[in-house]
């Protein structure tokens, strides 16, 4: 019960969890900007170098997994509730 507790509390406070969330990804990209911190020497690619760019790689890497999952569940994956009743 718990994490139940737990959800609850985020959904109430959803503002603050969001707010928070992005202030988080704002300072991993500020230190991703930092030399001291993080070393880009061995980086394959030149957009490697860009502050920043795994943070946006990720995100629309999720963005494209979510849309294909929906174009294959609008494909034939999904069913009717009542599939089962005929």
């Amino acid at each position: 019960m718990n994490l139940l507790r737990f959800i609850e509390f985020l959904r109430r406070h959803l503002k603050t969890v969001v707010r928070l969330s992005l202030a988080v990804l704002a300072l991993l990209v500020v230190a991703d900007a930092v030399p001291a911190l993080v070393d880009k020497h061995h980086a394959h690619t030149k957009l490697e170098h860009l502050p920043g760019f795994w943070a946006a790689f990720g995100f629309v890497a999720c963005v494209v997994i979510v849309m294909v999952s929906k174009a294959f569940g609008h494909a034939g994956i999904m069913t009717r509730e009542d599939y089962y009743d005929e």
